[in-house]
């Protein structure tokens, strides 16, 4: 891709109504959610699930990308036809999570640092020729007492910019994750604080690595309460608190911010980000979008179980959480919505 067709896929990534559905799990994550359901851990069941995502009828009216893992861009229906083109078919680009996975840092105790720097390059290309159009690379950075450290923030905000640099190179956009993680009881503030902190560099190693903004998109945590603060803030208290980081810590050229959901439930994920497109629309520079994986594949998960019976109705739940989603990303989601479950993917 010209550096005009990576600005073109990357907009068309955060599209008016759409945003990304995350089906990137590792092996061993994705054998721990199997696990919890009751589904046996093996490879035919993770192709058989993921068969059932990308053949939900009606997904591409929600979903303008889906983030693949390696042995699932490798992987084809039943019948023999690669997932990659049954996504394409479907008017969905498909991409790629290209990091090795978060590991201890050294002399940094309890922080990790991102590593699979070495040799990207030449998988980046394999990938763009399997027909990977973007990329996702995910740091990891936790809350605690005396960390986030300088050190972590950095290393992770080099790297980052690292793979970002090699992204645009293979002529694929690069999503750029930077999770804040919210574990722990830090109160939203600090979240904030440490948000505004990590985007910061990050940007700057970008600006470094001479990485084209108009050609990537951002992958951040949505300002929020650790998980175990005894204050959990309110919809509306999130969305200010996260549009008001953003605004100072992201450029304008930035086309689009697509938020991870990190552990947060479908409906409370969906209802915070409406209410940042409802209060901000006019303020805000780029798009504002979702980048989800447990808050839209949850419910069809819980519902499949293995089970080919029970795939019609697992694909309708995804198809549901996908369109509440896209309301969301117009800030016309409402909760009531979670009463009626579309049964267009049946």
């Amino acid at each position: 891709m010209s550096a005009q067709e990576l600005i073109a896929t990357a907009k068309a990534m955060v599209a008016e109504g759409k945003g990304l559905l995350a089906m990137d799990e590792s092996t061993p994550t994705c054998n721990k959610r199997f696990e919890k359901v009751g589904i046996p851990q093996t490879e035919e069941a993770r192709r058989s699930y993921r068969e059932l995502i990308v053949t939900t009828p009606g997904l591409g009216e929600f979903i303008s990308g889906v983030i693949l893992y390696d042995e699932t861009i490798r992987q084809s229906r039943k019948d023999g036809t690669p997932f990659v083109k049954l996504i394409t078919n479907a008017g969905i680009i498909p991409g790629i999570k290209v990091d090795t996975g978060a590991k201890d840092m050294a002399g940094h105790p309890g922080e990790k640092i991102t590593e699979g720097l070495d040799g990207l390059g030449a998988l980046l290309a394999e990938y763009s020729q399997m027909g990977a159009r973007f990329a996702k690379w995910r740091a990891v950075i936790t809350i605690a007492d005396g960390i986030p450290s300088r050190g972590c923030i950095e290393a992770n905000a080099h790297a980052l910019a690292r793979y970002a640099a090699l992204c645009q190179e293979a002529s694929l956009v690069p999503i750029v994750e930077p999770e804040v993680l919210m574990d722990g009881e830090h109160p939203l503030e600090r979240c904030f604080e440490v948000t505004a902190e990590v985007l910061r560099t990050v940007f700057s190693q970008l600006y470094t690595q001479r990485v084209a903004l108009e050609g990537m998109i951002l992958k951040p945590n949505m300002v929020l309460p650790g998980k175990d603060c005894p204050k959990q803030d309110s919809v509306e208290e999130v969305a200010d608190a996260t549009v008001t980081c953003l605004l100072r810590a992201v450029p304008a050229a930035v086309p689009g911010i697509a938020f991870l959901s990190g552990g947060q439930s479908g409906e409370l994920a969906s209802a915070r980000l409406n209410a940042m497109n409802l209060r901000f629309k006019t303020r805000m520079p780029w798009a504002l979008t979702f980048s989800f994986s447990r808050a839209i594949q949850q419910p069809a998960l819980e519902i499949w179980k293995g089970q080919q019976a029970n795939a019609a109705a697992a694909q309708q739940a995804l198809y549901h959480r996908a369109r509440c989603n896209s309301a969301a990303r117009l800030g016309q989601y409402r909760t009531k919505m979670e009463n009626n479950v579309d049964s267009r993917a049946s």
